[in-house]
């Protein structure tokens, strides 16, 4: 089992349980993610989720290692991760990210597209892709609907990973605790937000989503084809055999 659900007090908990691995996100694990949050979706008890990793990082982004030689499985990958993010943001409940130690790539993806982000100043943060030779096109959109869109071209361009107080700074991150309080800030957060009127959470949502392009399919359809297209290619394939390599 590569993720975990638990539920108390309407509160879903869907933890990433791959810590060996720094929760890097394989084609069973992405799988397994997308079912939890269809699980929630439809769970009427359930009024806020909390998305965390097992271990000492939240998500260390796309294992595409485990893939080296099948770029074909590559892109299917990026494809499931889109559609994996579009259901967390189109869930009707508010959804916490709970980010310690790593959260890279796609792993940052995950934790911009939830409503809101705890993380601690010690985190490692960002989008690397370009220093790779991939392009960050499945998570562009849902960055620059979190900071904007002259921030996030001047992020994704840049490359590199940052710290979580930068990070915070910057937007990515909507809570700095320390880590020693990460946990239990994000749930008593999250129990705050339980107490909320179910109906009106639900309308803000939805009118939000429609408001900032959510809820387009073609937008993300395009960003997942054209971030497959790239990690075919020459260059994607040169620069990450040469990193695996290290």
């Amino acid at each position: 089992m590569l993720v975990k659900t638990t539920t108390a007090n309407g509160i879903a908990t869907i933890e990433l349980a791959r810590p060996d691995a720094r929760n890097a996100l394989s084609r069973e694990l992405i799988a397994e993610l997308g079912a939890a949050v269809d699980a929630v979706s439809h769970d009427a008890t359930v009024r806020v989720l909390v998305l965390g990793g097992e271990g000492k990082s939240f998500c260390a982004g796309m294992d595409l290692k485990a893939v080296a030689d099948d770029p074909v499985a590559m892109g299917d990958m990026l494809r499931a991760l889109s559609r994996t993010s579009r259901a967390i943001r189109r869930l009707s409940i508010p959804t916490v990210a709970r980010v310690q130690g790593a959260a890279i790539g796609g792993g940052c993806g995950l934790m911009v597209v939830c409503d809101f982000a705890f993380t601690h100043a010690e985190a490692k943060l960002g989008y690397p892709e370009v220093d790779l030779g991939i392009c960050p096109a499945v998570v562009a959109p849902w960055l620059m609907k979190k900071i904007g869109a002259g921030a996030a071209r001047a992020m994704l361009l840049a490359g590199g990973t940052m710290s979580g107080d930068e990070g915070f700074r910057r937007g990515l991150a909507t809570h700095l605790v320390a880590e020693s309080e990460l946990a239990g800030a994000a749930q008593a957060f999250a129990e705050r937000l339980a107490k909320g009127g179910p109906n009106a959470i639900a309308a803000t949502k939805r009118w939000l989503n429609e408001l900032d392009g959510s809820l387009d399919d073609a937008v993300a359809d395009e960003a997942a084809e054209i971030s497959a297209r790239i990690i075919a290619g020459d260059e994607a394939q040169s620069r990450l055999r040469a990193a695996w390599s290290r």
